[in-house]
């Protein structure tokens, strides 16, 4: 791994009050060391740090992932209730979900336009909304 992108993970964990172990640091670089935004699965980034020889197990990587959340570095964006994709962009954005490559990306914000929600149930409020607007090709 290039010393550019261990700094940029190790830049990117200080922001939580999360240790920067080896293996956050070798994940997180995975996911934000050339500073672009990424959408992963855990198996998919399990497969990259297999590809770079990082000695991490599938639970650490579900487990690191879930650390990522928790401490705000990544949102986790579920499609069909049981696949999650894991998104380094924390902003409030949609996402489009290609069913025919099970892959998720970005939809652009600036498009989107919701202008009427029901309201919450007494005793609740909308925490936030998340868009997914599936795509297949034609």
């Amino acid at each position: 791994m290039a010393p550019e992108a261990n700094t940029r993970a190790r830049d990117w964990i200080a922001q939580s009050d999360l240790r920067p172990t080896r293996q956050r640091v070798a994940l997180a670089a995975l996911l934000v060391g050339d500073g672009r935004d990424r959408h992963v699965t855990a198996e998919s980034l399990f497969a990259a740090a297999r590809d770079c020889a990082e000695p991490v197990s599938l639970a650490t990587v579900y487990n690191t992932l879930k650390a990522f959340c928790d401490a705000g570095l990544m949102q986790e964006v579920t499609v069909d209730g049981s696949k999650s994709y894991f998104d380094t962009n924390t902003h409030d954005h949609p996402h489009f979900y290609w069913e025919d490559e099970g892959r998720l990306t970005d939809a652009p914000a600036d498009q989107l336009v919701i202008t009427r929600l029901p309201g919450a149930p007494d005793g609740a409020e909308i925490a936030s909304v998340d868009v997914v607007i599936r795509l297949r090709k034609i």
